[in-house]
């Protein structure tokens, strides 16, 4: 175990603390300085960049416009958080959070911003009419597996990502309780997925949209290097709705969208013909 910590009377913020993140890390909200958005020719403007969280609306949007809602179009502009660019001006005015993704919906007089990826997508469910159960039963189930997915992915992205992958220093008990966690999510995603097909039932809804980019990519090994450490081939359900969602054609270009890492990148998407390109 690490040298026990005690902490001091008052907090306060040691910038240099360390971690693959400290340097965009600070305790207080607000812009550091002044960058207006840039804003393209279609109705909806998506700033991200390709994360879980970020492959979300990316994702929304592109089963959208495979589903034949052409009206669903969409400019998705690259926010690189690892320069800051979330605390400009521009991208605090739609999101004062300061986090991607972020969504301006400019279909109507007047734009409205819409900021956090769960809200998100079920802005665009509502407005398209679309992934989105009109049965009471599955309405419900799918909301509250897009809420659980909202509430649990902290843990397993600040929680077990930061602490096992980011982290200056390996936590033997951050980890242990992170990973614990992890697993027990990955459980109860199981047991949902042994009796359903998808998690509102027979329809792939925003719920799936929501959880996949997480724990999909979780399962199938392409987050935090994680999938021995986590034993993730026990979950075998998880498993096989993960790989069924990846073969679907929107989720093989959502996870590419404003994508700036790999061999395969699109830092900015404008057009269909942008993903065409690159899709195969």
């Amino acid at each position: 175990m690490s040298e026990e910590y005690t902490p001091p009377d008052v907090w306060t913020w040691q910038s240099g603390s360390g971690g693959k993140f400290a340097s965009i890390n600070r305790p207080i909200a607000g812009p550091t300085h002044e960058k207006e958005l840039p804003v393209g020719e279609h109705p909806y403007q998506l700033y991200s960049l390709a994360t879980p969280n970020g492959v979300k609306p990316a994702l929304m949007f592109e089963e959208l416009l495979a589903a034949g809602h052409g009206d669903a179009e969409y400019d998705a502009w690259l926010v690189d958080i690892q320069a800051g660019e979330q605390f400009g001006s521009g991208f605090v005015g739609v999101n004062p959070n300061s986090k991607i993704p972020a969504l301006v919906d400019r279909t109507g007089p007047e734009p409205v911003r819409v900021f956090e990826s769960g809200a998100i997508l079920l802005h665009l469910a509502t407005r398209f009419d679309a992934f989105l159960p009109t049965e009471i039963a599955a309405r419900a189930e799918c909301l509250s597996w897009l809420f659980w997915q909202v509430g649990s992915g902290p843990f397993v992205g600040g929680g077990f990502g930061h602490f096992y992958a980011y982290a200056p220093t390996k936590i033997e008990y951050a980890i242990d309780r992170y990973a614990m966690e992890a697993k027990r999510q990955l459980d109860v995603l199981d047991r949902r997925l042994a009796e359903a097909e998808f998690l509102a039932g027979r329809e792939y809804s925003i719920a799936d949209m929501a959880v996949w980019p997480w724990y999909g990519a979780l399962v199938r090994g392409l987050l935090y290097d994680a999938a021995e450490f986590l034993s993730v081939h026990e979950y075998t359900h998880v498993c096989r709705w993960a790989e069924s969602i990846a073969a679907r054609p929107a989720a093989r270009r959502a996870v590419l969208v404003n994508r700036s890492w790999g061999e395969v990148q699109l830092r900015e998407r404008h057009s269909a013909a942008d993903l065409d390109a690159i899709v195969r």
